[in-house]
């Protein structure tokens, strides 16, 4: 079976209606990218469309300097929230963007003190990616005790993944797997709710899970120019699982939006 995201999705609606009625200007959002590929343009011209949908000011800049214009645009009062286009060129890494945007308008959830408070429960913002998936599995099952077997450990899905869900209230048990996981089937066999966050396209099969877990496919895979997930389609006749696309990804859309409203509440 399919799982429909649009209840999780009208949710995040409603937060940022109340949030906009709090604010009486509109939020500026700055889009930095290095050397943007066809991907990242694709990317943005999605992110104009959401920006004008909500009624955010958006200006993407193409930025000769990154670290240079995070300190430009942390410092800018007019700026409410700052995004960083993916992937990154000219040799920065993620830690880069971590270690240099101002957490107060770090809208993406992915610096240092935003990530460090996760494990204190005490957050401005999480990681986009990752909330989106805890949200999904919120609306369709309870998280306590059950047991949650996280494919992937990426900085921004299945680390802080595994971490929002042991928070008080949520109480998983959560395993987190990787590329050097031994008998990775038998664990993901035992799994209530399986979220796949790996990367490869149609990795996970019939003989990864048991019938009726829930599973959340986080994955972005292009084959022969179509965007498959992690999951193979056949899963679902024994399995409950988000699409792909229409899925995470929609989810993580809304959100990044409502994170710019917070960002100017804040």
């Amino acid at each position: 079976m399919i799982i429909d995201v649009k209840n999780t999705i009208d949710k995040i609606k409603s937060e940022i209606e109340q949030i906009k009625s709090q604010i009486n200007y509109e939020p500026k959002l700055i889009s930095l990218v290095v050397e943007p590929d066809e991907s990242t343009i694709s990317y943005l011209n999605s992110q104009k469309k959401s920006a004008k949908k909500y009624g955010i000011n958006l200006e993407i800049i193409e930025s000769k300097n990154l670290i240079d214009d995070l300190k430009k645009y942390n410092e800018d009062s007019s700026v409410d929230g700052i995004f960083v286009g993916r992937p990154l060129r000219k040799g920065y890494t993620e830690l880069d963007v971590a270690k240099n945007i101002n957490p107060l308008k770090d809208v993406e959830g992915v610096s240092l003190y935003n990530i460090g408070s996760m494990f204190y429960e005490s957050e401005i913002f999480v990681p986009c990616t990752a909330e989106a998936v805890v949200k999904i599995i919120e609306d369709i099952e309870d998280t306590e005790g059950k047991n949650i077997v996280i494919m992937g450990r990426s900085t921004t899905v299945g680390k802080p993944v595994a971490i929002l869900l042991q928070k008080h209230g949520r109480d998983a048990t959560v395993t987190v797997t990787h590329t050097r996981t031994k008998d990775l089937k038998e664990i993901t066999k035992k799994a209530d709710i399986l979220v796949a966050a790996i990367g490869k396209a149609n990795f996970v099969d019939q003989t990864f899970v048991k019938e009726g877990t829930i599973i959340i496919d986080v994955g972005i895979n292009v084959i022969n120019g179509k965007i498959v997930g992690d999951v193979s389609k056949e899963v679902s006749e024994i399995c409950n699982v988000t699409p792909v696309p229409g899925g995470v990804g929609n989810v993580t859309s809304v959100i990044l939006m409502r994170n710019v409203f917070k960002a100017a509440l804040n």
